[in-house]
C-alpha cells in the first residue's frame, strides 16, 4: 500500500477502503506522506467527493489520531454545539451559559477564527485575563461544578484535523462537505459529550452558499453523530446578514452579555433560545415546550448571565474588562428608505479589515476593533441617520466600503426566515 496508488484510485473515483483511510491519516502524522502528497489526496476529495462510509472511516481514523475525553465520571447528560460559522456568529458565549443555567453539563473545545472574524476563543480572549488553555483534569473539574467549560483545541484531541486543516486553508480545499464533516465530527466525537446540536449555515456570509448545500453537510453530521451513538440534530440557519448588530471580538462578547440579560437582537436572541432549547430537551428528555420555558424563565431571570460571570471568573476573565476601542466613527446613511439588506459578506470583510480577522493563522487579531451595526434589515432611515459604527485602531477602512453593504429602497422587502428547518 502506497499513497500514489491511493491518490490515484480516488482521483479515478473508486471508493477508498477502512485500510487505506488509516495508512493516510497515520502516515501523515508520522511524516511518512508529505504535505505535497496530502494537498493531492485532499484535492482528490473535494473534486471526486467520499461516499457515507468512506466518510466514516475518515472520522474514525482521525478522532484515533489522538485521545477521546472521557465525561462519564461527570453527572448529566453532558450536551455540545457547533456552528458552522459566519459573520457575527457569538451563539456559543450565549448558548453555554443559558444551557449550563438549566442544569445542563455544556462542553466545548472550541477554535480561533481564520478569515473575516474571529472564533469563539478568539472572543473569549478579548476578555482581560481570560484562560482558555486549561488541561482535561480542570476542564472536568469545572463542568462538574458550574455546568460549563470552553476551551482551545489541545495538542492531543484529533491531532490530524489540526494539522490537515492548515494544509486545507492554504490549498483551497476548504469547500469539501466530506472533509467539512469528518473535521467537525471528529472533534465532536473525541471532546466526549453525549448529545450534539448542530447549527449549519447557509447564505452569503457562510463558508456553504446554498440551502442545498448545508442540507446536505447537515445530514451527513446527522449520520456520523448518530453513528457513534450521540444524538445529534442540526438546525439549517441563514447567513445572508451579518448574525446580531455587533461584528468583532469584543463588541461580540459585549452584544452576548446584552442578550443573557434579555436584551439586544431579536433575531440572535431567537436562535440562541432555539438551540438552547433543543440542547436541554436533548440532555433532560423532556419535550420541546417544557425546555423552552424553562431557558427562557433563566433569561428572565437572570440566571444565565449569572452563570456566565460564573464561568468567566472560573477562568481568570475580568468581565468588567473587556478589550473594545474607544476610537469611534459613524457611518451615515446616504438615503432615505427601508433597509432590506445587510450583506454580511462585506461587512465581514470590512472588519477584517479593521483588523478583527486574520488571512493566515500567524496573524494576531486586534480584539477591540469591528462593526457596530445600529440600525437593522426592516428599519426605515432617513439621509443623515447613523447605520453603523466602526470601532478603529490602527487600521482604517472607508465610509463607501461600508455603505456598500445596504441595499435602502422605497418598499419594505419580505425576509427570508433565520431559521429554515431541523434535521434530527
Amino acid at each position: 500500500m502506497n499513497i500514489i496508488d491511493i491518490i490515484t484510485k480516488k482521483k479515478n473515483k473508486e471508493i477508498l477502503t477502512y485500510d487505506e483511510i488509516k495508512f493516510v491519516i497515520d502516515n501523515y502524522m508520522n511524516d511518512n506522506i508529505k504535505d505535497y502528497q496530502m494537498s493531492s489526496f485532499l484535492m482528490a476529495i473535494c473534486i471526486n467527493g467520499m461516499d457515507k462510509d468512506e466518510v466514516y472511516n475518515l472520522v474514525d481514523s482521525m478522532i484515533k489520531s489522538g485521545n477521546i475525553i472521557n465525561l462519564s465520571g461527570i453527572n448529566g447528560i453532558k450536551v455540545d454545539k457547533h456552528s458552522t460559522g459566519g459573520i457575527g456568529d457569538k451563539t456559543t458565549l450565549i448558548i453555554g451559559p443559558m444551557v449550563a443555567s438549566c442544569d445542563v453539563p455544556f462542553v466545548k473545545i472550541s477554535g480561533r477564527g481564520l478569515g473575516y472574524t474571529g472564533g469563539t476563543i478568539d472572543k473569549l480572549e478579548s476578555i482581560s485575563g481570560f484562560k482558555t488553555n486549561i488541561n482535561e483534569l480542570e476542564f472536568k473539574k469545572q463542568i462538574s461544578e458550574i455546568n460549563i467549560a470552553i476551551i482551545s483545541q489541545t495538542e492531543n484531541i484529533v491531532p490530524a484535523d489540526k494539522k490537515i486543516y492548515a494544509l486545507r486553508d492554504v490549498t483551497g480545499t476548504t469547500g469539501s462537505i466530506p472533509l467539512i464533516a469528518s473535521s467537525i465530527m471528529s472533534k465532536k466525537i473525541a471532546s466526549g459529550a453525549d448529545k450534539i446540536v448542530l447549527d449549519v449555515k447557509y447564505g452569503i456570509g457562510a463558508l456553504l452558499k446554498t440551502k442545498e448545500e448545508a442540507i446536505k453537510l447537515a445530514k451527513l453530521m446527522v449520520d456520523i453523530g448518530n453513528r457513534y451513538n450521540k444524538e445529534t440534530i442540526a438546525l439549517i440557519t441563514n447567513m445572508d446578514i451579518p448574525l446580531g448588530n455587533m461584528v468583532g471580538n469584543g463588541l461580540e462578547v459585549k452584544e452576548a452579555i446584552d442578550i443573557l440579560n434579555y436584551r439586544g437582537n431579536k433575531d440572535l436572541k431567537e436562535l440562541c433560545v432555539v438551540l438552547s432549547t433543543y440542547m436541554v430537551s436533548l440532555s433532560k428528555n423532556i419535550d420541546y415546550k417544557d425546555a423552552r420555558k424553562l431557558v427562557i424563565d433563566n433569561l428572565i431571570n437572570g440566571n444565565a448571565y449569572k452563570k456566565f460571570k460564573e464561568f468567566v471568573i472560573a477562568q481568570a476573565g475580568d468581565i468588567n474588562n473587556i478589550n473594545i476601542s474607544n476610537n469611534i466613527v459613524e457611518i451615515k446613511s446616504k438615503k432615505e428608505g427601508y433597509i432590506n439588506n445587510i450583506n454580511s459578506l462585506i461587512i465581514g470583510k470590512s472588519s477584517m479589515n479593521l483588523g478583527a480577522g486574520r488571512l493566515s493563522k500567524e496573524e494576531s487579531i486586534n480584539h477591540g476593533v469591528g462593526i457596530e451595526l445600529t440600525k437593522e434589515v426592516g428599519d426605515y432611515v432617513k439621509a443623515g441617520d447613523v447605520i453603523a459604527k466602526l470601532y478603529i485602531d490602527k487600521k482604517i477602512i472607508s465610509e463607501e466600503e461600508i455603505l456598500k453593504a445596504y441595499d435602502i429602497e422605497e418598499t419594505l422587502k419580505e425576509r427570508k426566515p433565520l431559521i429554515l428547518g431541523v434535521i434530527k
